[in-house]
């Protein structure tokens, strides 16, 4: 009996410790050593945690996702690349290129975003632009597109430069844009890669993402490291659990070994405080939308994805809406999957999220009714 009072006198405290001590600590959020970090999830891009989210940093080879979001919209898997001497001499270039190889766009875009190679992303700009400067241009112009407000592109792989800035916000936006092209998430996603040179002789060597994460953390599922001095530590980090999909952003972390450490408690709260609910099925999201000015007088409008409801903690899905941000009238001709406006999503009113709506494709040519719209589009707009 005496041993169980000694034993009960013990434990009490320390049960009182646990019922009032740690549930404080259960849910609370992250702790993150970045000067700015943002955590999203990834379908309506949602904000669920931030932090100086909007503030200016250098975004060191985070840089490189628009890099490489432009090459594979603009070369062949295959294409070959030639090195130049300034893509050579580019510092911390790990796959060590040498001037007059040749890769094939691939290879390159690969060792680019998978181990970070700065001359990679060099000989991609000059391929793709003419010149560096010249595809910066494009960098910048896909940044407006996406509204990266806070962006300004002076490079394409993110060294130092006092004119070459981003937001977390910025950075996370770029992110999930990305990440809805399946061969970017593809090559993002893998833990190594074997790398093929092409020209003057065929050789092969063995590399492993740079992204930690992606062999640690359960779910993982890209993305892109940085780091500078200027820039500290940064990531761009995504794992996907029962159907969540969350993107943290991390910048100017001390360390190299925190930017994980401060991504993996973000996504750790996120899982924990978010969960998925069933909205509407992309093939219910549909519009009709004019045309003016080409070889049809109308085209149908769809949501690029199924709408599901990211629910923090005790949240209703009934407090959920959607509507429409899409001009009444179009002008023609349209790209197949064009995107042509926004479906919002609000939470008590309040918009959250978006998705893209994309257009059926309407060819060039004359019609009458095509040519009506365009006559009548003033008052078609407001109908």
């Amino acid at each position: 009996m005496y041993l169980l009072r000694r034993l009960g006198l013990v434990g009490l405290p320390l049960f009182l410790c646990f019922l009032f001590i740690c549930p404080a600590h259960v849910g609370a959020e992250p702790v993150v050593a970045a000067d700015a970090a943002i955590l999203i999830e990834s379908t309506t891009g949602r904000v669920i945690w931030e932090k100086n989210a909007d503030a200016a940093y250098q975004p060191a080879s985070m840089t490189k996702m628009m890099t490489c979001l432009l090459a594979l919209h603009s070369l062949k898997v295959h294409e070959l690349v030639p090195i130049s001497a300034a893509a050579a001499a580019t510092e911390s270039s790990p796959l060590g290129l040498r001037a007059g190889e040749q890769l094939e766009a691939d290879e390159l875009i690969h060792g680019m975003m998978m181990i970070s190679d700065n001359g990679a992303a060099v000989a991609l700009a000059e391929k793709i632009g003419g010149s560096v400067p010249a595809f910066v241009d494009k960098m910048n112009a896909e940044a407006a597109a996406l509204g990266m407000t806070g962006t300004h592109f002076h490079n394409p792989n993110g060294l130092t430069d006092p004119l070459h800035y981003s937001t977390a916000r910025d950075m996370a936006t770029l992110t999930r844009h990305a990440m809805r092209e399946r061969n970017f998430r593809n090559i993002v996603g893998q833990p190594q890669m074997l790398i093929k040179w092409s020209r003057p002789q065929v050789k092969f060597q063995l590399f492993q993402n740079t992204n930690e994460l992606l062999k640690t953390y359960q779910g993982a599922t890209g993305v892109k490291t940085g780091w500078t001095q200027a820039a500290g530590g940064c990531l761009a980090a995504s794992a996907r659990r029962e159907g969540l999909e969350l993107i943290a952003i991390v910048m100017h972390a001390p360390t190299e070994a925190q930017r994980f450490r401060d991504a993996q408690a973000m996504l750790d709260y996120g899982f924990q405080h978010v969960r998925m609910v069933r909205g509407y099925a992309q093939a219910n999201l549909t519009q009709q939308c004019w045309v003016s000015g080409a070889s049809q007088a109308s085209t149908t409008v769809r949501a690029a994805a199924d709408v599901n409801y990211p629910l923090i903690d005790e949240e209703d899905a009934s407090r959920y809406a959607i509507s429409y941000d899409l001009p009444r009238v179009l002008t023609g001709p349209i790209k197949d999957g064009q995107v042509v406006g926004q479906l919002v999503v609000r939470y008590d009113g309040e918009p959250v999220g978006s998705i893209d709506m994309q257009a059926d494709g309407v060819a060039p040519g004359f019609s009458l009714g095509g040519w009506l719209v365009g006559v009548f589009a003033p008052v078609l707009a407001l109908v």
